[in-house]
């Protein structure tokens, strides 16, 4: 994958201004990353990765809740600061951001899925649990994050024994995947990422078949959970097909499933001033 433009909106979120701020009720280390935002990393298990970093609005009561999943082909070299900069932009229209991190595919199958479950599960039982509105929840991830978004929206369609089964939050009101990977088994087929699909399930789809039907969110329909797909036309790193594909599929199963195309390019998506972000934003607005 290109790294320049990912390079450099990361390099911005991680320069975001971070003033200590005391209080015991903010957490120990939470920060001011803002006038109106703090800012508060916290595990959600026990390995290194397992971590997500909260965005947390002024004000006491609950708030609409995004969870944030970051792409990068499920690869070992990106992580949840892709997502800083929209992070921020939510949490500053009011929004309670909850960014996960998860153990990359370098880790044996099913470890990513284990944790992003065990992850978006986290939500209640977090430092800022008591701000969370579970009636309002969004999953938001974007190219590789967006499969997982995908799936996360799936787990209630996941076999007994499968990584996620058995949810302990109830699923999400809305998933908008981003220019996502959102049709797992096709994207194995295509060569996606240079074999970013099989190193994620530890093989091909002919060689694991019962891993990529419970891991592909289009083999999990329906859902019940309403979608909204951002992709941009010209996208050269995970085609619109992967989004036209799983809208499709969706539809004909009675999902209520979306998509919108929009200028930019793949990483236009992580920008917050781009029209990509401000279609998510849009979606966002109906929670």
């Amino acid at each position: 994958m290109a790294v320049s433009r990912r390079q450099l909106l990361g390099a911005a979120g991680l320069a975001v201004a971070t003033a200590a701020c005391g209080g015991a009720s903010k957490g120990k280390g939470a920060r001011h990353v803002s006038s109106s935002v703090i800012r508060l990393a916290e595990p959600y298990g026990k390995e290194t990765l397992q971590a997500g970093e909260w965005f947390v609005p002024d004000g006491d009561g609950p708030a609409p809740t995004v969870v944030l999943i970051h792409g990068g082909f499920w690869r070992k070299q990106y992580d949840r600061h892709l997502e800083d900069q929209v992070a921020l932009d939510l949490a500053e229209q009011g929004f309670l951001c909850w960014n996960l991190d998860y153990r990359s595919s370098v880790v044996p199958y099913p470890a990513t899925f284990d944790d992003v479950a065990a992850g978006y599960d986290h939500l209640l039982h977090g430092h800022f649990g008591d701000r969370v509105d579970a009636e309002r929840i969004a999953v938001v991830g974007h190219s590789a994050g967006g499969h997982l978004a995908a799936w996360v929206a799936s787990r209630g369609q996941l076999p007994i024994g499968a990584p996620g089964h058995n949810p302990a939050l109830h699923l999400p009101a809305l998933a908008i995947p981003q220019a996502g990977v959102v049709a797992l088994t096709q994207a194995a087929d295509q060569s996606l990422g240079t074999g970013a699909p099989q190193a994620l399930m530890d093989g091909t789809p002919s060689q694991h078949p019962q891993r990529y039907r419970e891991g592909d969110p289009v083999q999990l329909l329906p859902t019940g959970v309403r979608t909204v797909l951002v992709h941009d036309a010209k996208d050269d790193i995970v085609p619109l097909s992967q989004s036209e594909t799983y809208v499709d599929a969706a539809t004909k199963a009675s999902d209520d499933s979306t998509l919108a195309v929009v200028p930019g390019d793949h990483f236009s998506h992580i920008d917050p001033s781009s029209a990509a972000w401000a279609r998510v934003r849009e979606a966002l607005r109906t929670l």
